[in-house]
């Protein structure tokens, strides 16, 4: 009887662990999200509007159940029309156009990630450092000026993912992030590229 009541309590508490730590190592231990990105650039005199002609890419693995680490990558376009106006030089030549400015940037880089549960509702806290490849451009009727550089990147996130199906790695995210990438342009005005926007995308 005490041989059957020993392993009874043994049983019971293999249980009661492994439940545990079901509960503690829910689902896949590793994440990718993807989707459409909308961003503005702020705090500069070349490109100020927001402009939703943007992607990402990021992916991760959770080293402890809250935290992992990752890679990322995603671009932006960001352009300002400027009406047609006169601009004189002071060898008394003058032009005459209208133009679009364009802000281009492709950042890349090291993911850390925190979320505060691993249930359905994935609320989280994201820092991301890496390059930021940039091109500037102004586009005129009959000509265009370009420039390009390279700088680094810093980005904090919030935001949630959220897996409605039952064991299903499939779900949506929606967050918010801001920028600041030390790219820098003497001929376009530029000295550091300030961001703000947000994500909307799939997990899996």
């Amino acid at each position: 009887m005490r041989t059957f009541v020993r392993n009874m309590i043994l049983a019971a508490a293999v249980i009661v662990m492994s439940a545990a730590v079901a509960d503690a190592q829910p689902g896949r231990r590793y994440y990718v999200d993807a989707g459409w990105q909308f961003n503005g650039t702020v705090g500069n005199g070349f490109v100020t509007r927001g402009n939703g002609w943007g992607a990402y890419l990021e992916g991760g693995y959770y080293v402890l159940p809250r935290i992992a680490v990752g890679l990322f990558g995603s671009f932006n376009t960001n352009n300002d029309y400027v009406p047609r106006q006169t601009y004189m030089w002071e060898n008394g030549e003058a032009l005459t156009t209208d133009f679009v400015n364009s802000i281009y940037q492709i950042p890349f880089g090291a993911t850390l990630r925190y979320r505060f549960g691993w249930k359905e509702f994935q609320p989280y806290v994201q820092a991301k450092l890496g390059a930021n490849y940039a091109e500037e451009y102004a586009y005129m009727p009959v000509a265009v000026m370009k420039d390009d550089q390279w700088g680094f990147y810093a980005s904090p996130e919030i935001g949630f993912t959220w897996h409605p199906f039952h064991k299903s790695n499939f779900g949506f995210q929606l967050a918010a992030y801001y920028s600041y990438a030390t790219n820098r342009s003497a001929a376009f005005g530029l000295n550091g590229i300030n961001n703000v926007g947000f994500k909307l995308g799939v997990s899996f």
